[in-house]
């Protein structure tokens, strides 16, 4: 596996940022420089921006962070980032780095990822390292397996930890920081003077410690870990970075959608209750089922899309206790399964219930399609399958989904896929809190590392409507009390209900969520080809387009500037001197191109049958700068008179050259084509016309008028 375009200008920030250490050897000189001098993005860190001036938390580190958003590949930047670092600097010691990890599953993903010879992050290392690379955990390490003097410096050594394991308040306690017989090897290096403990070896290796997750290490504790291990270069990765952090590079998230990695935007639809969530996720996840099977029959991988059912309680916090909410995600699993919904397809994942412990999401012989949790899948959750998040508040509660709403995000197998449906992620609920709800969307999104750009309204006349609607609601004479038994499922009618058959596509009660998904990712494509066409650099990160120095073109120059076409084509004429020899190059017009081109020879093909209804398109009048239609309708008697004088069938000959003339004064001049080829073309149209097609011209002229002018431009 190789570096995404934007992931290589991470490392090659990185290696920019190491560059100017080496050379001012101050790193708050490194820092300023490096960002003053960006070939991309220069600009001036200052306080109470994105890129503030450097904070030296660390005394003497080099200390940086990368923000990546989620499913942006920060372990892969990681595993790459280790060379480059190690290459910048002399290193006499022993190579080692200490990778940090926010939490126990966390932790074990990297330990088995990291191990495991045929992953691309064990592969990468190895690559750079020429396979001289071991993944030590703690309890390894504390029993000295295969970690000793001799052998750490044959090797690349990398220690992966939890932040708790390194950071518990009793110092005495933590075993990292206790005598170690195990270590005995390591009295040479440290000194017989010394206490041979884990501790003290990580602090003689003065590692590099890469911080994954870097957000949940900003306590004063932390900081005070990362100064007992003695590193010599920090490495931060997060989606959210803190109010210390140093930042050297950023990721935009249509750098994500580019490569595949991320599904977006988020299409958001708000519901009247919790009955039309749920009907409405599982005719989505069939529609979305049907369409991965028909991807996979033309050559796709296979997907499964799952829908988390987030239950939230009525309070819109949190369940008085475990027992009410095992009873109630339990009561909700048998409303599912009362909807014919095969019990294996169904699971819990809370922090009190785990039926996915063991379960491999992402076989072909796994059955789940519904998942219900509350917040226990905000880590190390990595199933690209989730598409749909559902939630089941209350709907007088603005919904939580701050925590989990990045489990959605992750695009399946990094590729893009036929259908629009499968590149999409989908948030549905009922509150009629739905400011609040959408601030919390946009909450989640910056959790992920993006921002209210990457959402999308299935209807936007929702938002209009919730804004005319909650102040109102804020005014209610007798607000709702907390209720003191929970069932978040007692206003749930399943009736009202359907789940589509496993073998035939979904009805419609979707369609608005489809046609939204479809509008998006046409404009995605659109935004991308234009950008490729025009050889235009990706927009800047959300965070620093504010900052980064933009200078505008004066007004008296701006139209000669938009006139401008690169590249610029030109045609060599003779030049008029005397002696008619000399030749000279003019710009090429798209007027050059009509040379030789006659309209009244072009195809004729036109789809007029897709006219379905009237469409006029009021065009003011230019010329004269008013702002008056320059057509008028004509209705009722005169119409009807006008009409049947036309269709008459006995002027047939006339017919055909009134309608051109009609259509010739509705399309106007269209410079540099000569009106008298228009006009043939016109003519050569509608001499193929029939009775019925010429009755429907009459009605909808200014439909068939478009098309006609549309060809004509074509």
């Amino acid at each position: 596996m190789e570096l995404k375009p934007y992931q290589q200008q991470v490392i090659n920030d990185l290696s920019s940022f190491l560059e100017q250490v080496q050379q001012t050897k101050d790193v708050k000189a490194a820092f300023y420089n490096f960002w003053t001098t960006h070939p991309k993005t220069p600009l001036f860190p200052f306080a109470g921006t994105a890129i503030e001036p450097y904070k030296n938390t660390i005394p003497r580190v080099p200390h940086i962070c990368i923000k990546v958003p989620t499913a942006g590949g920060k372990t892969f930047i990681a595993c790459n980032a280790i060379r480059t670092i190690f290459d910048a600097f002399a290193y006499d010691r022993p190579k080692a780095v200490v990778w940090l990890v926010p939490s126990i599953t966390i932790l074990d993903q990297t330990i088995k990822n990291l191990k495991d010879p045929s992953h691309p992050y064990r592969q990468k290392i190895n690559s750079h390292f020429g396979n001289k690379v071991e993944i030590f955990d703690k309890a390894t390490l504390l029993q000295g397996s295969g970690f000793n003097a001799t052998s750490i410096k044959e090797q690349l050594n990398i220690l992966v930890f939890s932040f708790d394991s390194l950071r518990a308040k009793n110092k005495e306690d933590r075993k990292v920081f206790q005598e170690n017989g195990n270590l005995q090897s390591f009295e040479s290096l440290l000194g017989k003077e010394n206490e041979i403990t884990l501790g003290s070896v990580i602090e003689y290796l003065n590692p590099v410690v890469i911080v994954d997750e870097s957000h949940n290490a900003e306590s004063d504790l932390s900081v005070d870990m990362l100064k007992v291990i003695n590193p010599c270069f920090i490495l931060d990765l997060t989606a959210t970075p803190r109010n210390n952090s140093n930042i050297i590079s950023f990721i935009d998230a249509l750098e994500l959608k580019k490569e595949s990695m991320v599904k977006l935007p988020v299409i958001v639809y708000n519901h009247q209750d919790k009955t039309e969530v749920i009907n409405s996720a599982l005719q989505l996840q069939k529609r979305l089922e049907f369409q991965a099977k028909e991807e996979e029959k033309h050559g796709g991988k296979y997907i499964r899309p799952i829908v988390l059912f987030q239950a939230q309680p009525k309070n819109g916090k949190n369940f008085k206790d475990e027992a009410e909410e095992k009873s109630n995600v339990q009561k909700l699993k048998e409303k599912l399964i009362e909807l014919k919904i095969s019990p294996e397809e169904i699971k819990i994942k809370t922090a009190y219930v785990n039926e996915i412990k063991g379960e491999d999401l992402m076989s072909r012989e796994c059955k789940v399609r519904y998942i219900i949790t509350i917040n226990a899948l905000k880590e190390g959750w990595d199933c690209s399958f989730a598409y749909i998040l559902a939630s089941l508040a209350d709907k007088s509660s603005a919904i939580d989904v701050e925590q989990i709403l990045g489990r959605v995000l992750r695009q399946p197998y990094v590729m893009k896929h036929n259908f629009p449906l499968l590149n999409l992620s989908y948030v549905l609920t009922a509150s009629s809190k739905f400011l609040e709800t959408l601030d919390n969307i946009v909450k989640g999104l910056n959790k992920a590392g993006f921002s209210d750009k990457d959402f999308k309204l299935a209807d936007p006349e929702m938002l209009e409507a919730a804004k005319k609607q909650e102040p109102a609601q804020q005014l209610t004479a007798f607000p709702a009390t907390n209720e003191t038994t929970e069932d978040i499922t007692s206003d749930i009618d399943t009736t009202r209900i359907s789940v589509p058959s496993d073998d035939t596509m979904p009805g419609n009660p979707v369609s608005e969520i489809e046609q939204t998904a479809i509008q998006q990712t046409e404009a995605f494509e659109k935004i991308v080809s234009e950008m490729e066409a025009n050889n235009q650099t990706p927009p800047l990160p959300n965070e620093i387009q504010k900052l980064v120095k933009t200078y505008f073109i004066k007004d008296i120059f701006k139209e000669q500037a938009e006139s401008i076409n690169l590249p610029q084509f030109y045609l060599k004429v003779p030049a008029n001197d005397l002696f008619g020899k000399r030749e000279e190059e003019l710009p090429l017009e798209k007027e050059n191109l009509l040379d030789g081109f006659a309209l009244s020879r072009a195809d004729t093909n036109i789809a007029f049958e897709s006219i379905t209804s009237e469409l006029y398109k009021v065009d003011l009048d230019e010329t004269k700068k008013e702002h008056t239609p320059t057509f008028v309708r004509l209705d009722g008697e005169v119409k009807q008179s006008i009409m049947t004088y036309i269709l008459d069938p006995t002027r047939k000959e006339s017919r055909v050259k009134n309608f051109t003339t009609r259509i010739m004064d509705i399309i106007g001049n269209m410079v540099p084509i000569p009106d008298k080829e228009i006009e043939r073309y016109i003519k050569r149209i509608l001499e193929d016309f029939k009775d019925d097609q010429f009755g429907d011209l009459a009605n909808n002229e200014y439909s068939y008028t478009d098309k006609i002018k549309l060809k004509i431009k074509a």
